[in-house]
């Protein structure tokens, strides 16, 4: 599964300001309690100081001033509170990050929207990451598409919703890294599922993927996944492959 790609479509510099973290191994543990009052500062560098910190620190009292830096102007702010989001899972943010997957124009700020949405363990996430998964830019659909399976997989009726939206941009998108993303969330799936006809086309579409995509990266994610998966007909066709010497 990949985690990064072409972000040239976006409107801030190539490095994400949070791809550096704020503790260096000789750097002593971040307070607490010290960025708890940060956040609530009239010094805009401190909060924007305080928001990154909870990126790296968990702590439930922050989510509250967390959310309501999500309406800032300046994006690098967006960026660093949705991370801190992510990492300080509640469901009071889950409705804001929604809102701003929907609405923010910045690619890095919904690209992080979908990473804390895909952490949120809530059911309310699924449908927005559909929508990212399909419309959005190759970025944030990178993200949502491993992000699906984190929320799919906690009720049989979302895995049910999420495959046809994967298994179709397995098939279509035209980067190879969201669709091994796209093979990495199938085959997670899977195991979620009884052996019926949902499974049988999960698998029909890894399969698919291991020897029609163009990309040998996906082919390998693919084959990795259906070994992971265990399933016997995916297990044959690998077989066959590998004695005729293409994979």
């Amino acid at each position: 599964m990949y985690d990064q790609t072409n972000l040239s479509q976006m409107t801030t510099d190539d490095d994400s300001p949070l791809d550096h973290s704020l503790m260096e191994d000789n750097t002593p543990p971040i307070d607490p309690e010290e960025m708890l009052a940060l956040l609530s500062t009239d010094n805009p560098e401190q909060r924007i100081l305080a928001a990154r910190a909870f990126c790296e620190i968990e702590d439930q009292r922050a989510i509250p001033y967390l959310i309501e830096m999500l309406g800032n102007t300046c994006p690098l702010v967006r960026v660093s509170v949705v991370y801190a989001l992510g990492r300080n899972t509640n469901s009071q943010a889950v409705e804001a990050l929604i809102e701003i997957l929907k609405n923010d124009w910045n690619g890095y700020v919904r690209k992080g929207a979908v990473w804390a949405l895909g952490n949120s363990q809530d059911r309310r996430s699924l449908k927005p990451l559909l929508k990212a998964l399909k419309e959005d830019i190759p970025a944030v659909r990178l993200w949502a598409a491993s992000g699906i399976a984190q929320i799919a997989k906690l009720a049989y009726e979302d895995v049910i919703i999420a495959l046809p939206t994967l298994i179709e941009t397995l098939r279509r998108d035209t980067v190879a890294v969201v669709r091994s993303n796209c093979v990495w969330s199938v085959g997670q799936l899977c195991r979620e599922l009884p052996l019926n006809v949902v499974y049988a086309t999960a698998i029909d579409a890894l399969i698919e993927a291991l020897v029609e995509d163009e990309d040998v990266g996906v082919k390998e994610d693919a084959k990795i996944a259906i070994l992971r998966v265990g399933d016997a007909r995916g297990l044959q066709m690998i077989e066959e492959l590998e004695l005729e010497g293409i994979i």
